[in-house]
């Protein structure tokens, strides 16, 4: 994600989001599209796996919902929410149990995909890494971005002064991480979040993706001529433009072999990105002035002072080491948070996913890269935001799912439908991170310079646009814009679209309020934000909107159902009497 200054110098999100690997959701599974193996633990009764039987103590009212009454250690007990290790367990049995068939599964799509998640982590995170170079006082330039993104990426794909400072504020994450893994942070976090949430942070990334399209526009105009600025837009408009029609490249039958239309759109950005990296050094073009990406001339430190790709952490000052747990929990929210939303956005049933995976054994990775990249000096990178999204819908196809009902006096009938789903295996993460590592080489790094930063900007358009098309909340702006006479028919017991509309407004509002705190100093303050939609959502909107309409735009992120359906389940003293 595009960070505002103070993130990019302490957090930047560069991705491997990459070693996204593939997972399940609801019912009797639990699933993510995950760095390694992020997960939505198995829930049976709308609740986590441990938490689903009553024991002695625990009400059946307090079953429906969320567990309220307990022994004061039955926390710590056997499925109890605050049990060590209790998720991490499970997701270790989770992960020998699927981790052989992740890599038994290979194929052109996961190629496609693996290019295309390529190119959405590198150009972006040579891109962060000017800016970076500046914010660290040259601590973090381009080589260490590639090395952070290609090496954390390749990790999670198989399991999933300044620096000393930051060193150790990562170091403090790694424990942080750890603690969030071994005392089952995502049962008693993630319980409450609702789509209300997670459309408002997918939304987010959108409007972040185009923004920083803009600022490479107007860093063009800073730096070139105005002819070269032309260009530029026609560069960036022409390489989301033409990325897009090739992503729709399937539906241009009987044009072209069919094998030839499901390239073109499994390689739309690619073939897009490639042509426009090209066609300014061809005829007159050649001789506008133009931006490209900075790169590193050479495979080490970008700063002068810097010899090798180590921090010696140890010299640092006991009082800053001490210090260094504000910065170091300021990393974790945010990991933490990005974590959870966006395994939440990546595990929708669009994507049809059915692996167990596990969130528990995602987090501890994440805590080993972020101290990892500490002592080696180079930024860490969290690995889903935003890419991990894209990763998924690069890797949809369609099947056929068979199924069958009750045609009437003892017959049955055999229905088929076209449904999607994502292929569920390593490859893409790992193929794509080790591609990046090898752009680390002089010779490759000197290939990414001839890119002109107008194609990143049109990279981001795109991004943008692939995050926002599957958004809910555009659809429903849409029905903003629609005249009444117009718009579909409503189920049942939903009053009317006023109440929709008036939804999708606060959603919007929250959006663009949120994104302007990430433009201010405040800027770290804004997973905060994200998180109090939570309780405005369960406490406040419950009274603004009426519950059918609720019901109908809005459900748990991570169980069946909808707040107001548990609302429905809740049992008083007084249903008792009577």
């Amino acid at each position: 994600m595009s960070r505002p200054p103070f993130i990019d110098a302490i957090s930047p999100v560069l991705g491997p989001s990459s070693a996204t690997t593939i997972v399940p959701k609801r019912g009797s599974s639990s699933a993510s599209i995950s760095v390694g193996s992020t997960a939505r633990h198995i829930e049976k009764n709308g609740l986590p796996v441990g938490l689903e039987e009553p024991g002695p103590d625990i009400e059946a009212a307090d079953v429906a919902g969320p567990i309220r009454k307990r022994r004061k250690n039955q926390w710590f007990e056997k499925g109890g929410p605050l049990r060590p290790f209790r998720l991490l367990r499970q997701d270790i049995r989770a992960i020998k149990q699927r981790y052989a068939s992740d890599w038994t599964l290979f194929n052109q799509l996961i190629v496609a995909s693996a290019v295309y998640v390529f190119f959405t982590n590198l150009l972006p995170g040579i891109t962060f890494a000017s800016d970076l170079y500046v914010l660290t006082g040259k601590a973090y330039g381009t080589i260490e971005v590639v090395l952070s993104t290609g090496l954390i990426g390749i990790i999670f794909s198989l399991l999933i002064d300044f620096l000393h400072l930051m060193a150790w504020a990562l170091i403090h994450a790694c424990w942080m991480h750890f603690l969030l893994a071994i005392f089952n942070a995502h049962d008693y976090t993630m319980q409450y979040v609702t789509t209300f949430s997670t459309e408002i942070f997918s939304l987010l990334n959108s409007i972040i993706y185009f923004h920083k399209a803009i600022q490479e526009l107007e860093r063009a105009h800073a730096n070139t001529s105005f002819a070269a600025f032309l260009y530029a837009i026609i560069g960036a408009i022409g390489t989301l433009l033409v990325a897009i029609a090739l992503s729709t490249a399937e539906n241009w039958k009987p044009l072209f072999h069919r094998y030839i239309r499901m390239g073109l759109r499994e390689y739309a950005a690619a073939i897009s990105i490639i042509l426009f990296i090209g066609m300014p050094h061809i005829g007159e073009l050649a001789s506008l002035d133009r931006e490209n990406l900075p790169i590193s001339p050479s495979f080490r430190p970008s700063s002068p002072d810097r010899d090798v790709f180590f921090v010696k952490f140890w010299q640092l000052p006991v009082n800053w080491v001490f210090l260094a747990i504000i910065p170091g929990f300021i990393i974790t929210v945010l990991f933490f948070f990005d974590h959870e939303v966006s395994t939440i956005i990546c595990t929708i049933d669009r994507y049809g996913t059915k692996k167990p995976g596990g969130f528990a054994w995602d987090i501890v990775l994440l805590g080993l890269t972020t101290a990892l990249s500490g002592v080696l000096g180079i930024p860490p990178a969290n690995g889903l935001i935003p890419q991990a999204p894209l990763h998924s819908e690069s890797l949809l196809h369609t099947v056929e799912e068979e199924s069958t009902i009750n045609a009437g006096n003892g017959n049955k009938e055999l229905i088929v439908r076209e449904v999607q789903q994502v292929y569920e295996q390593r490859w893409s993460s790992f193929l794509h991170a080790g591609g990046i590592l090898l752009f680390m080489s002089p010779p490759f790094m000197h290939l990414l310079g001839l890119t002109p930063t107008s194609v990143l900007a049109g990279l981001f358009l795109f991004m943008g646009e692939q995050s926002l098309v599957v958004n809910p909340i555009l659809l429903r702006t849409f029905y903003l814009l629609t005249p009444p006479s117009e718009l579909p028919k409503l189920p049942e017991g939903v009053p009317g679209y006023a109440g929709i509309h008036f939804y999708t407004l606060a959603q919007i509002v929250l959006t663009v309020i949120i994104f302007i705190v990430t433009l201010t100093v405040a800027a770290p303050a804004f997973p905060l934000i994200i998180i109090s939609c939570v309780p405005i959502r369960l406490l406040l909107m419950k009274r603004l909107w009426k519950p059918a309409t609720l019901r109908f735009v809005d459900s748990w992120a991570c169980k069946v159902g909808t707040p107001e359906d548990d609302d429905d389940l809740k049992i008083t003293p007084a249903d008792h009497s009577q």
